[in-house]
């Protein structure tokens, strides 16, 4: 989610293709010599997506699927009302809520 006028993303990242440090390590049956790395690599281009938003002023809110939703939302809440809008126009909350599009292919999650 993207909360443009106050440059807030929002990410809600899965356990497993996102290396959760409470349930994304697991054994791998197959081809146990890919997983790993591929995972790492997930990870690795989340630090440099947070990075490379973060240098040009924006907020990252990464939330895991784990996460209860409710507490979630509370969080990003909080944040999202703390920013300043950063364009004018309207600055409610809810008007500003839209989904990113899906970026990348299956195989880059």
């Amino acid at each position: 989610m993207v909360f443009r006028p106050h440059k807030v993303a929002v990410f809600v990242d899965g356990c497993y293709w996102h290396g959760c440090p409470l349930h994304g390590v697991r054994d791998h049956k197959v081809n146990e010599w890919y997983w790993p790395a591929k995972i790492q690599r997930n990870v690795e281009r989340d630090r440099d997506t947070d990075h490379q938003l973060r240098a040009i002023g924006w907020e990252v809110i990464r939330v895991w699927e784990h996460e209860d939703p409710g507490l979630a939302a509370v969080r990003i809440e909080s944040v999202v009302r703390s920013r300043k809008p950063k364009c004018p126009g309207d600055t409610s909350i809810n008007s500003q809520i839209e989904e990113s599009p899906e970026m990348g292919t299956e195989d880059d999650r």
